[in-house]
């Protein structure tokens, strides 16, 4: 039987939301996840109600601002973000939690999970943001980089003898 490992599992998961991702530079998901159940999930794009970045335009583009740079004029709320204000807004702790998401947290998610009491990060590709790195390492969280699915562990099985 071919299976996937739980983490594996979870990213999967995160590259799906983030093709729910209306950001014109980067498509982000990120999902908490406690004791192997989803607590909720994010993806980047404008905030609700109000014109996606699609449709609108992204000023950080426009600009040709560097990744990491300036992120405050971003209209997009950030996929790690929308997990959090998620779990929130349904009253969902998510103090001991993983956080599962395609990019490395930017310095203001990092803060964030932080604060919201992350117990480890998982992640498929890194973000060029060094202050966001060495604030989680400080704080203790145990950040792991999985940059492409493994492939699935093959289990035998034995035929029943008649």
């Amino acid at each position: 039987m071919n299976r996937l490992s739980w983490d594996e599992y979870f990213l999967k998961i995160a590259d799906t939301v983030a093709e729910r991702s209306t950001c014109l530079r980067r498509k982000v998901g990120a999902i908490l996840v406690s004791d192997r159940r989803i607590l909720s999930t994010g993806y980047n794009g404008a905030p609700k109600n109000l014109t996606h970045c699609s449709e609108a335009g992204c000023l950080r583009l426009a600009l040709k601002i560097k990744s990491s740079e300036r992120i405050e004029i971003c209209r997009g709320v950030h996929a790690e973000q929308n997990a959090l204000v998620q779990a929130a807004f349904f009253g969902l702790p998510v103090a001991g939690a993983i956080l599962y998401s395609t990019h490395f947290p930017c310095i203001t998610c990092a803060k964030m999970l932080i604060n919201a009491g992350m117990k480890k990060i998982v992640v498929r590709k890194m973000y060029p943001d060094k202050l966001g790195q060495e604030l989680l390492s400080e704080a203790g969280i145990e950040v792991e980089v999985i940059n492409k699915l493994s492939p699935p562990r093959t289990q035998r099985t034995r035929r029943p003898t008649l």
